[in-house]
């Protein structure tokens, strides 16, 4: 052939690309006429992909089969041993599953673990590992292995370098060049192309499932939502009607996807075709072209989602798409979008199917933009040549910016700022104890669990801490929960940050005043943290300012103090009964909405509720949001009780749980369950998803006296 393939040709578009848009399958039959050149560029694509495979060590132990029996490969290790690969630390968490950076014999790969806690998740896992098997397409993440046996099932898949396209154009602010956008447009296209000509729908297509490699090359990724056609085809819109099941259950199990990205048939509740990923690809190429989340003019996703609540409702925004036609804000003409670009934008999403393009005629159309752009450039080139001294100069800056792009761990510049501030020592908590010893005191009996989940949002901003016998002691114990805004960093900062200054605070001052200054220590150290990352260009987004809010539960012997700041909320169950151990910092209430306007704060009606200033934030009292400083304070309010034998058991919740359940619900739901603490914390998160709630759930149960794993109570 006079050239050898790439060895890493399947994660690069550039090469042969036109070998995997003919079935090799059908190649072999004789269904196409194809030339001897092209057949021998499909097996020696094949070779390459299992040279890959052997480069990296990994054996294929027959059988070569999940451990039901129901996934295999002849090239995909399906189960491995546990010392060929290591799990580090973890790069995105959804509602789903977890993305860890992990070594894979001696690679650094992306390991996504599924979070499996129902048989139904687990046939997900099989069916997903099913579909991965049989998908071989430079445009499609390459899956390199999987362990498809307990308990640790995993994916293992190529590491992209620059994470997803929604993180690119949303947190790093990158601005793509047309050329680049046209790229990255043609290689999803074939992607989904390659997936369509299978027979496959993706259902979930958007800039978040799009990796982008170190050359900003695309690969479709996350394939949980994906069917084939013929088994969505068993399932009609018509059969669903006749047979008379409830719509609910229906419209749960068949409309899946996100929502800003659904087409309108899809939230009228038919069935995902081809054309309804048309639909989906039109609005992330727009995105990709705007810089902006879809029905905001906003390109910061944690701003965006203030924006979309305040504008919307999930029904208005459902409304709105499928029967009123509309549409996210079209790239402009002005910016240098060619018109057959945008045009093309715009067939994608009409409200009528059977008016979008196929992908067909979508890589068609885009092959044909690409190449007139290339012939303009080529003429361009040949009028003005630059020096070569520019070019390096170009390049330079490119590689400067890079450095300036740095992801920061929040949670490790939390735990070292706070144990850099109290220098490590803690002196104990005697001044504690000391000033609480009753001999006669009620003595408790704890147990606890907490249970977290990300519900119908697609990142986790909550955070949450367990740390019974703090520093060692026996009758001192704190628990904690972090509700992030704008972003996570606050509550990821916190979460590390606050227990460590609590700590030190402890041989310093009473309890109430430990936490008022533990609360208030770490939002300036928060603060200062940030800023000193915005003047070092570590932190290059403009206009970004995380907060969360906290509720913190500090038991000294027979005592309880509870600090809050925000609308996270503590109950202790007595008697039976709720009792309110916080209230909500809202700017609803008119105490706390007084409070921000005397500290010059600007409070308005927007929407449905009162909000504090541009940001538009609910909440009164938070760590972080730096914009909103001071009248949005971080001193937390707090509550003083003395536990005794008729006190059964402690809640700690975000809003995602007192959104959609009551005081009284909470405590009836625990008292109805077997009394272990880590089963009640996830039956009551469970119940608030069911019930609709749309933000991140995170519960945490403390029972305060000894009980049985297996009793009821009615």
């Amino acid at each position: 052939m006079g050239e050898a393939l790439p060895v890493d040709y399947h994660t690069k578009h550039q090469a042969n690309t036109k070998i995997w848009e003919i079935s090799k399958e059908a190649a072999v039959a004789g269904k196409f006429p194809i030339s001897k050149s092209h057949y021998s560029l499909i097996f020696i694509a094949d070779a390459h992909w299992k040279i890959g495979q052997e480069k990296m060590g990994l054996d294929i132990v027959e059988p070569n089969t999940c451990v039901r029996g129901c996934c295999s490969s002849n090239s995909i290790p399906l189960h491995l041993p546990p010392s060929s690969f290591t799990l580090l630390s973890a790069i995105a968490k959804g509602a789903e599953s977890v993305v860890y950076e992990a070594i894979l014999d001696g690679k650094k790969v992306a390991a996504k673990k599924p979070i499996l806690s129902t048989s139904e998740e687990l046939d997900k896992f099989h069916k997903e590992l099913q579909l991965l098997c049989q998908l071989h397409h430079p445009g499609i993440a390459t899956l390199l292995a999987a362990h498809a046996k307990p308990p640790n099932y995993l994916f293992f898949f190529e590491f992209y370098e620059k994470t997803n396209l929604a993180h690119q154009l949303h947190v790093e602010e990158w601005i793509p060049d047309l050329d680049q956008a046209l790229s990255i447009m043609l290689q999803l296209a074939k992607a989904l192309q390659y997936l369509h000509n299978k027979g496959i729908i993706h259902r979930d297509v958007k800039p978040a499932n799009v990796l982008l490699d170190r050359d900003f090359s695309a690969c479709l990724a996350d394939f949980g939502l994906a069917e084939y056609k013929k088994d969505l085809r068993r399932v009609s819109t018509v059969n669903w009607r006749s047979s008379g099941k409830p719509t609910g259950g229906f419209h749960k199990k068949n409309m899946v996807g996100t929502l800003i990205y659904m087409a309108p048939e899809i939230l009228t509740k038919e069935i995902h075709t081809e054309k309804s990923d048309v639909y989906s690809f039109g609005v992330s190429i727009n995105e990709l072209l705007t810089g902006v989340i879809p029905y905001t003019d906003i390109r910061a996703e944690a701003q965006a989602h203030t924006v979309l609540e305040m504008n919307y409702t999930e029904q208005q925004l459902t409304s709105a798409v499928s029967s009123g036609g509309l549409r996210p804000v079209l790239a402009g003409i002005e910016s240098g979008v060619p018109a057959s670009m945008l045009s093309l934008i715009q067939k994608c999403w009409d409200a009528n199917p059977q008016n979008r393009p196929s992908f067909n005629d979508i890589v068609l159309e885009l092959d044909d933009m690409l190449q007139q752009r290339k012939k303009m450039e080529k003429e361009d080139l040949s009028l003005h040549q630059p020096p070569i001294s520019h070019v390096h100069q170009v390049m330079d800056d490119v590689n400067n910016l890079h450095t300036y792009q740095e992801k920061i761990n929040w949670s490790t510049q939390g735990e070292c700022v706070s144990k850099g501030a109290s220098f490590g020592v803690h002196s104990g908590f005697r001044m504690w104890l000391d000033g609480f010893d009753d001999p006669l005191a009620y003595h408790l009996v704890l147990s606890w669990g907490s249970f977290a989940t990300c519900g119908r949002r697609e990142s986790m901003e909550d955070m949450h801490f367990l740390m019974p016998f703090l520093c060692n002691e026996k009758d001192v114990h704190a628990f904690g929960i972090f509700d992030g805004h704008r972003g996570a960093a606050a509550a990821e900062f916190s979460v590390q940050a606050l227990p460590e200054f609590l700590k030190a605070l402890g041989s310093m001052c009473s309890p109430a005043d430990a936490l008022v200054e533990a609360f208030v220590r770490t939002d300036v150290a928060f603060r200062d943290e940030l800023d000193s990352h915005r003047k070092s260009r570590r932190v290059i987004q403009k206009d970004w300012h995380p907060g969360c809010t906290a509720a913190v539960a500090l038991i000294v012997k027979n005592k309880l103090f509870v600090a809050n700041a925000g609308d996270c909320r503590t109950i202790l169950c007595r008697r039976g009964c709720p009792v309110a151990l916080s209230r909500d910092h809202v700017a609803s209430c008119p105490e706390e909405r007084n409070r921000v306007v005397s500290a010059g704060g600007e409070v308005k009606w927007q929407v449905d509720t009162w909000r504090v200033g541009r940001a538009a934030l609910q909440v009164t009292r938070s760590i972080g949001d730096d914009d909103l400083k001071p009248a949005v304070t971080a001193e937390p309010e707090i509550t003083e009780t003395v536990l005794s034998v008729e006190d059964e058991f402690l809640v700690m919740a975000s809003d995602g749980l007192w959104d959609v359940v009551s005081d009284m619900e909470v405590t009836n739901i625990i008292r109805d369950t077997v009394k272990e603490p880590a089963m009640c914390s996830k039956r009551l998160a469970t119940e608030a998803a069911e019930r609709g709630s749309k933000d991140n759930i995170t519960v945490i149960v403390v029972f305060l006296c000894p009980v049985s794993t297996a009793e009821r109570v009615y």
